[in-house]
């Protein structure tokens, strides 16, 4: 067993990172204070092979693994998470499509996907069904060659500015059998988008209702050309979801360990450098093997979905539980070191810890991670 990194990850990482760095850092606080989304820097992430990830290269993705998918998304997370968070939602949605499209939507859709031309919004979530998503009660009606879509999808991210959306609907009875997952172009008649959600963090990405009111969609759209199976595809999405939520916290808290670990070589107090101070030395040990324990546990569950390894589902779960809460607290960690300079937003650490709270919301929340990891516990499927 290997821990280290091999060359080609290596070179994948350094060039996320870098991106990161030169793209994305220097106007991540300006993002976050207007609002602003940069579709123009997230489109430059196509050309790096970095919209389809892990879409098989048959179908027009990059091929590659859902390791190096966790390697890129902690990479541009160390710019910012908030942007890095809307690309893995990009992937997943360009990922569920080469799974169960046809090979006729393939070809319609992945390769404007893989451009960026078209960005996407996955759209599960619901008024009054988040954590229950077997409850949504947006419904498609087959009407002649179409279907009519009638809801509400509550916290979608991209929603207004992206192009594709990937909707789960209700085309049968109550529960998960009878979900069936629709894509819908932005122009269609009917959808429209509610108005910008005022948020805590993730302020460089836009979080709106999207509303469908008889929007018509033609049976061609309807994912995989079959009814009722739209449920058991956004449950295989979750586990990759939570490994890259996972993975987007680390760079946070990377970031945020590297302002703290510099800052104690700048600041004085009592004649000496803070890094001095053994408490502060401390403090510094315990999140270097804070990042480092959640690194491994992201890496070990993109390594086992990678390997359709039975327990996958339990890992991700371990690792997002995990690395987001830890991440969070890295963070918060690291503001507390800058004192009130940390406060500040001159210095990025607010913006970390405000961004880094939702992560532990998103994806199933840490107390859902909690239950699917103890039901895989207690039955004894454990191995």
């Amino acid at each position: 067993m290997n821990f280290a990194l091999n060359e080609d990850q290596t070179a994948i990482q350094d060039m996320a990172l870098t991106f990161a760095k030169e793209r994305i850092a220097p106007s991540a606080s300006e993002w976050d204070e207007k609002s602003h989304f940069p579709v123009d820097v997230i489109r430059e992430t196509a050309a790096l092979g970095m919209a389809t990830i892990y879409v098989p290269a048959d179908k027009g993705g990059s091929g590659l693994s859902r390791l190096d998918g966790a390697l890129i998304f902690e990479a541009l997370s160390y710019g910012c998470p908030a942007i890095a968070s809307y690309i893995s939602i990009h992937n997943m949605v360009a990922w569920m499509v080469s799974k169960y499209g046809t090979s006729e939507q393939n070809a319609a859709w992945m390769p404007k996907l893989a451009s960026m031309e078209w960005l996407s919004s996955y759209c599960l979530t619901e008024p009054g069904a988040g954590s229950d998503a077997a409850a949504l009660t947006t419904t498609a009606r087959r009407d002649g060659g179409d279907y009519l879509l009638n809801g509400t999808k509550q916290f979608i991210s991209g929603a207004g500015a992206a192009d594709f959306y990937f909707i789960f609907a209700r085309t049968g009875a109550d529960g998960p059998g009878g979900i069936s997952a629709f894509v819908v172009m932005k122009d269609t008649p009917g959808l429209s988008f509610g108005a910008l959600e005022r948020k805590m963090g993730w302020n460089a990405q836009p979080t709106r209702q999207v509303i469908m009111d008889n929007v018509r969609v033609p049976a061609a759209n309807l994912v995989g050309g079959k009814e009722g199976v739209g449920f058991r595809f956004a449950m295989s999405g979750l586990d990759g979801g939570r490994i890259n939520i996972g993975a987007c916290s680390l760079g946070a808290a990377w970031n945020a360990f590297d302002k703290a670990r510099g800052y104690l070589f700048e600041r004085k107090a009592f004649g000496k450098v803070l890094a001095d101070f053994q408490v502060l030395q401390f403090k510094i040990a315990d999140m270097a093997t804070d990042l480092d324990a959640a690194r491994l546990m992201i890496y070990r569950a993109a390594d086992a979905l990678d390997r359709a390894d039975p327990q996958a589902s339990k890992y991700s779960a371990m690792g997002k539980k995990y690395a987001t809460d830890l991440g969070f607290e890295i963070c918060n960690e690291a503001l507390q070191i800058h004192g009130g300079y940390g406060y500040l937003k001159d210095y990025g650490l607010e913006k970390l810890v405000r961004d880094l709270r939702v992560h532990q919301i998103l994806e199933g929340t840490n107390e859902i991670m909690r239950v699917v990891i103890s039901r895989k516990v207690l039955s004894g499927n454990n191995a």
